[in-house]
């Protein structure tokens, strides 16, 4: 059974019990060609209750092929804290840096940023000035990554306003290669790959030899729907424990909300409701989507290199995610 919040297990068992027996493949058809009239759109599939509905590749690269998802990738760090919560590397969620990792907090950053927990790395609640947006050239040109992110000015409170920052989850990332002992590689491939069963290539790292957290992973379309898959069924895939229950629900509880789209924030995930149920999106630069609804799951590969603003071409995507969620219910 799904296992977002208790209100996506209502709605989905009552969706379960109301939901016509016969195909609506006219209708997935539908929402489709709606797809395909977007300039940006790559490529959109759709499950639902595990099984294929919808497969389109509209243009771009193939079906089968590995395709940057830009900050999807978020929500995979996000998914490798809840591996290391499960196992006890991590404590809790309310672990500090000044805890867990002192060696990475530079000399000069505000002896407030010791305070700064998992959790709010997770939830984009930091409270240090932003790496993302038209300060991610000047971050990734710096140094060191990791320093530069965690010296910045503090803006907010730890646990404050959501400040969505790539360097919130590229701290996080080192925080968890240090805990593990494993590179953010390493456990991406053996914590959710492996079990997944899906390939997940290198991608860059910063001048200390650290994966970037959060940003320029590459997978297929079918990875994200796994992914996503075994998010909607609380942890497992194919009968394998990935990620506890425990967990989903957590990642998938509102923590912040975000002031552009307007959609809630967990950890790596972004939560919004339609007719009742609730849903998780991850979402990455220029319209790279993973959806997860009570029956439903959909992935959208899209341009990677034109802007989705979230009352622009994501707002469009967001169309084709609740029109997914109402056909599948």
């Amino acid at each position: 059974m799904p296992i977002l919040t208790r209100r996506f297990v209502v709605a989905s068992g009552a969706a379960a019990c109301a939901a016509p027996v016969f195909a609506q493949t006219d209708r997935w058809t539908a929402l489709a060609d709606r797809a395909a009239g977007f300039d940006q759109l790559h490529a959109i599939a759709v499950w639902r209750d595990g099984e294929e509905v919808l497969r389109r590749r509209v243009r771009g690269p193939g079906l089968g092929e590995i395709v940057n998802v830009k900050s999807v990738s978020k929500t995979w760090v996000a998914a490798c804290l809840g591996a290391a919560l499960d196992r006890g590397e991590v404590p809790s969620l309310d672990a500090t840096l000044g805890d867990l990792t002192p060696g990475l907090i530079p000399n000069d950053a505000d002896p407030v940023v010791a305070d700064i927990t998992v959790g709010h790395l997770a939830s984009m609640r930091a409270g240090l000035d932003r790496t993302s947006g038209g300060n991610y050239g000047r971050w990734i040109a710096s140094g060191n990554w990791v320093a530069n992110a965690l010296g910045r000015e503090m803006v907010d409170q730890p646990g404050g306003r959501m400040l969505y920052s790539t360097g919130s989850t590229h701290v996080l990332g080192a925080v968890l290669a240090e805990v593990t002992g494993q590179s953010l590689l390493s456990q991406m491939r053996d914590r959710l790959g492996a079990p997944l069963g899906i390939e997940i290539p290198s991608w860059v790292t910063d001048p200390q030899g650290r994966y970037l957290g959060g940003n320029q992973m590459g997978m297929t379309i079918d990875a994200m729907l796994r992914f996503g898959e075994m998010h909607r069924t609380g942890g497992t895939w194919d009968g394998t424990r990935v990620l506890s229950g425990d967990w989903i629900a957590e990642a998938t509880q509102p923590r912040t909300r975000s002031p552009w789209s307007g959609l809630g924030y967990g950890y790596g995930w972004f939560l919004g409701e339609e007719r009742g149920a609730d849903f998780a999106v991850a979402r990455g630069y220029g319209g790279q989507v993973i959806a997860v609804g009570p029956r439903m799951v959909m992935a959208i590969t899209s341009d990677p290199n034109q802007p989705a603003r979230s009352q622009g071409y994501f707002g469009e995507l967001m169309g084709l995610v609740r029109g997914g969620i109402r056909l599948a219910a």
